[in-house]
């Protein structure tokens, strides 16, 4: 395959965690990956690590809260491969008390820096890569989401989240879900997919201990909507191809 012939992948929060393990698995499907970190020496070590594995793995400086970041990053993809076929929008952040329901005293910075990182930032940056997404023959767009987000599961009463209340992280999951939505109707007569994906409660930094999941495992669900065939499904919500509840 040559190198025109190979899909552009960019991760955001790709230095570690599952940012990092979805560029691996997507690098050993033979896709040039951009892994994406506010520290480029970071990006630049998590790239080496995947080199070492075989794969093409290319490190590039996006701080998803610096908007200023944006347009460099959409001129160096457009300047390096002229296309961008994945976006896969991994980072983010969880800044709620963990606990008992504290939705009457979360702070509006709490709430502010969630929003900006989790949702804000995801609109922006996926606007200013459009462009180039619209370039590729099969664009995917796949912005990580957390069952969280499911106002339907938070409604019902005995659901898996229904005690699980941390509103500022939830609430922009939330949002978040709503920019599929929009984003994929759209886009409906156009090569590119957006869809939601919950990766499961994961064993990484942000899911703390408790968590049941493997890294490898919890990135399963963006991998593949990441690679979704022609007739694959847009302005989903899933986890391990199984449609959530909004």
């Amino acid at each position: 395959m040559s190198s025109q012939e190979k899909k552009i992948a960019l991760i955001t929060g790709a230095n570690r965690g599952l940012g990092l393990e979805t560029a691996r698995q997507l690098g050993a499907q033979g896709i040039t990956v951009l892994l994406a970190a506010r520290d480029l020496a970071k990006a630049e070590a998590a790239a080496s690590t995947l080199k070492k594995e075989g794969i093409d793995a290319r490190p590039i400086k996006l701080d998803v809260d610096n908007p200023a970041d944006y347009a460099a990053v959409a001129k160096a993809i457009e300047k390096d491969f002229g296309v961008l076929d994945i976006l896969v929008n991994n980072a983010g952040v969880f800044l709620d008390n963990r606990g008992p329901n504290q939705t009457s005293t979360t702070s509006d910075k709490v709430l502010r820096k969630t929003f900006d990182t989790n949702f804000f930032a995801v609109v922006a940056l996926t606007q200013a890569l459009l462009p180039l997404l619209r370039k590729s023959k099969a664009g995917r767009i796949v912005n990580l989401s957390s069952i969280l987000g499911s106002l339907t599961l938070h409604a019902k009463k005995g659901s898996y989240v229904y005690d699980a209340k941390t509103f500022a992280y939830d609430a922009s999951k939330a949002a978040l879900n709503s920019f599929t939505i929009h984003l994929a109707h759209e886009l409906a007569n156009t090569n590119i997919k957006v869809n939601s994906a919950h990766p499961g409660w994961v064993k990484t930094e942000m899911g703390g201990e408790g968590a049941m999941m493997e890294i490898e495992d919890g990135v399963k669900t963006s991998v593949q909507l990441a690679t979704l065939p022609e007739d694959g499904p847009t302005g989903g919500y899933f986890h391990m191809g199984e449609a959530l509840p909004w």
